[in-house]
């Protein structure tokens, strides 16, 4: 069985919505897209980004995720680190409805979306990644489905967007495996669930 390994970028305050620029997605009137932006990488930075890509991998990712990562990667002219194993993986897509994705490798997952995540679990295979997909974590946060966490936490605050650990969140306690901080404040901690909260 493989595992689902989700990595995100999020706030002090819980904010993991739109941490690459502006236009990224402005759901519900979001203005401070890009907050990612203002803290430089470093080599601490660098060596764990680089980490998470030398290993093999395969995407689980919600739609508005998928969209996103899809008009820009394809014909992605800088990070190649990221552009060339995300264009060559397989790309499993969460939607509600059946729709035929345009980046190459990429597949529609849709009907009972739990059930589905956990035939794809079940299967032989690299471990799927989770990057952003903030609808989608929330269904595996309430399924039970996450095997680790990995948070990239920026030294920032801005009080609205979408949150990590939204709404409806299930009581559960998780260990800290690891953890890093870079020379800008940026805290990397990777967490596994611990079972329910006593």
């Amino acid at each position: 069985m493989r595992k689902i390994i989700t990595a995100t970028f999020v706030t002090l305050d819980g904010v993991m919505q739109a941490p690459g620029g502006p236009e990224e997605d402005k759901t519900g009137g979001f203005t401070h897209g890009g907050w990612q932006m203002s803290y430089p990488t470093d080599d601490i930075t660098n060596s764990i980004i680089s980490g998470f890509f030398n290993i093999p991998f395969e995407l689980l990712l919600g739609r508005v995720t998928y969209d996103i990562f899809a008009s820009f990667w394809p014909t992605a002219k800088t990070d190649l680190e990221v552009a060339e194993p995300f264009n060559k993986t397989r790309k499993y897509v969460v939607s509600h409805k059946s729709f035929k994705p345009s980046w190459n490798n990429s597949v529609c997952v849709t009907g009972n979306i739990a059930t589905e995540i956990k035939k794809l679990k079940e299967e032989d295979g690299p471990d799927l990644w989770v990057w952003g997909s903030g609808n989608l974590i929330q269904t595996l946060l309430k399924e039970h489905l996450i095997d680790r966490m990995h948070l990239l936490i920026y030294p920032i605050t801005i009080g609205q967007g979408k949150k990590l650990f939204a709404e409806g969140t299930q009581a559960q306690n998780f260990k800290l495996v690891d953890s890093k901080i870079s020379t800008t404040g940026v805290i990397f901690a990777t967490y596994e669930p611990a079972g329910p909260l006593k």
